[in-house]
């Protein structure tokens, strides 16, 4: 039997920065944080008129989710890298991961972008977090539905951490290229979890 061959991942495919645990959130004035929805992680990925959204392992995931593809498509920039997580929300506007895995609501699937990797050909991942958040927020002013901002949330890590774990979430934060997982009560798949961001 011939040996396997490596997979081959797409090409410029940027993979995204994976979590690890921690005993608890971090706290201080260099963190930023965010609500990390419960879906799948995507990389939108732009250049001219050709659209794709990769899973983590780099898998095509397009067709899976037009409505995120649709306003990717349709954003003022020429290319661009966009790292966020494909969300199916309920009635009550929460994100519920089993929904991602029925057909008919993956018509209603969008993107919580999170973090601005490449625009207009300029590689940005050198670039402080809080300019990229600025240049993705301007980026999707006035974009179609199937793309939403991730908006920042201005309160200390631990207040962020202690208001998410009532709906059993989980807290997490990045600082280069590490990330941090701290774990809370029970974690649902309908329940948000909390991204804290080193800037």
């Amino acid at each position: 039997m011939p040996p396997l061959r490596p997979r081959t991942l797409p090409s410029g495919f940027i993979p995204p920065c994976l979590p690890t645990k921690a005993p608890r959130p971090p706290a201080g004035a260099v963190w930023l944080h965010e609500i990390k929805h419960d879906g799948f992680r995507v990389i939108a990925r732009k250049d001219s008129a050709r659209v794709r959204l990769y899973s983590r392992p780099g898998n095509d995931l397009t067709r899976q989710f037009p409505l995120i593809a649709e306003a990717l498509a349709r954003l003022r920039s020429r290319s661009c890298i966009l790292d966020g997580e494909a969300v199916a929300c309920d009635d009550n506007g929460l994100a519920v991961f089993e929904l991602l895995r029925r057909k008919p609501e993956a018509r209603h699937v969008l993107l919580f972008a999170f973090d601005l990797l490449e625009l207009g050909g300029q590689d940005l991942r050198r670039e402080p977090f809080e300019v990229r958040k600025a240049m993705l927020a301007s980026l999707l002013r006035g974009c179609l539905p199937g793309l939403h901002l991730n908006e920042r949330l201005v309160h200390p890590g631990d207040v962020v951490f202690r208001h998410t774990c009532t709906w059993g979430s989980r807290a997490s934060s990045r600082s280069g290229s590490a990330r941090a997982i701290a774990l809370a009560g029970q974690t649902t798949g309908s329940s948000p979890r909390t991204w804290l961001r080193r800037r």
